[in-house]
């Protein structure tokens, strides 16, 4: 392939293109269709642009302008049927002050964990049934999908290991404004019994009364299994009848995570 030591007609026009429609991010395949105008060699085109560092590679067949930098947009657009969530989401939506130096994105597509321009990204695959409750954020070139509060609530309960520590996890459900038929709905899709059990019995411990259609669809759910309240944690602690769970985090220490001393 022929690299240019100067900028080629056909690259100025591509780059003033990009200019005219205000694309920021695009893919090979769609860009031709998105400016309204074909390349006799499209594929020279973009190598020579790269090189020049006029365009970044973000991966095979996905390109970004040099100063392009929304990690969130960028996340979500290397792979389909995407959303922002998880911790990532969590912090997004208020509900905790940490911050975590990988960003999460959920997908219904299996894709390996990678850097992208110098940010990490943890792609977490999901059945299709649980792709639901999502939202965009941004507008323009600045737009992404992100799990709505409760989706990204429900999500973090069901893989807990994403949602920067099971404490926070908590003190983000105690602060989150949530609708009882979404927390069902999502819970649905999820069908997660344990991860009901424990918001349902969550919702009570912590006086969440404006929830009580969830709560008493959670109770509907509730099994003859005990399950911890904490999944990562030790086989301990008091056992709860109503709701089959064993409190590995105690009643005090749950009182505490609420006043952040814990």
């Amino acid at each position: 392939m022929y690299i240019s030591s100067n900028l080629t007609k056909p690259q100025f026009e591509f780059m003033k293109l990009l200019d005219d429609y205000e694309i920021q991010i695009f893919r090979f395949d769609e860009i031709e269709g998105k400016i309204n105008q074909t390349f006799t060699n499209l594929n020279e085109v973009l190598e020579n642009l790269d090189h020049k560092e006029l365009l970044n590679r973000i991966e095979r067949g996905k390109f970004c302008r040099p100063n392009f930098r929304d990690e969130n947009v960028i996340g979500t657009f290397v792979v389909e049927q995407s959303a922002i969530s998880y911790w990532s989401a969590l912090n997004l939506h208020g509900l905790t002050e940490q911050f975590s130096n990988t960003i999460f994105v959920q997908t219904t597509h299996k894709k390996n964990d990678k850097e992208i321009l110098g940010t990490s990204y943890k792609f977490v695959k999901i059945n299709a049934s649980k792709c639901t409750g999502i939202i965009w954020n941004g507008y323009g070139n600045l737009k992404y999908p992100i799990t709505d509060v409760e989706k990204t609530i429900i999500d973090c309960f069901d893989q807990p290991q994403y949602s920067g520590g099971y404490a926070e996890l908590i003190r983000a459900f105690i602060q989150a404004d949530l609708q009882s038929e979404k927390m069902i709905a999502y819970c649905k899709a999820t069908n997660n019994t344990a991860v009901i059990k424990r918001l349902g019995y969550l919702c009570i411990f912590f006086e969440r009364l404006a929830l009580q259609n969830f709560i008493d669809f959670a109770k509907k759910q509730v099994n003859s299994k005990y399950n911890l309240i904490d999944p990562q944690g030790n086989e301990a602690g008091d056992f709860i009848s109503d709701w089959k769970l064993r409190l590995n985090i105690s009643k005090e220490q749950l009182k505490d995570i609420a006043n952040k001393q814990y």
